[in-house]
């Protein structure tokens, strides 16, 4: 049935269920895995490692990459 008030735009694409993680720095995917920064941009370079985008200026990784390569490594 129909609710008696309309949804916005935004209400009809937000899942409450689903939680956005905010994306990682390399100092965050640094100290997450215990290694250097300079080995991820070693690891970037010879693009092995965890995935990262260019945002702007800056490198970001997506948490749920790192931990999916964390997973495959360990696997």
């Amino acid at each position: 049935m129909f609710s008696a008030t309309p949804r916005t735009r935004r209400e009809q694409h937000e899942d409450p269920t689903q939680t956005i993680e905010p994306l990682w720095t390399a100092e965050d995917v640094s100290t997450f895995l215990g290694v250097p920064v300079g080995t991820l941009y070693q690891w970037r370079y010879r693009r092995i490692g965890p995935r990262a985008s260019r945002v702007g200026r800056h490198l970001r990784y997506d948490p749920a990459d790192v931990r999916s390569c964390l997973t495959k490594q360990a696997g």
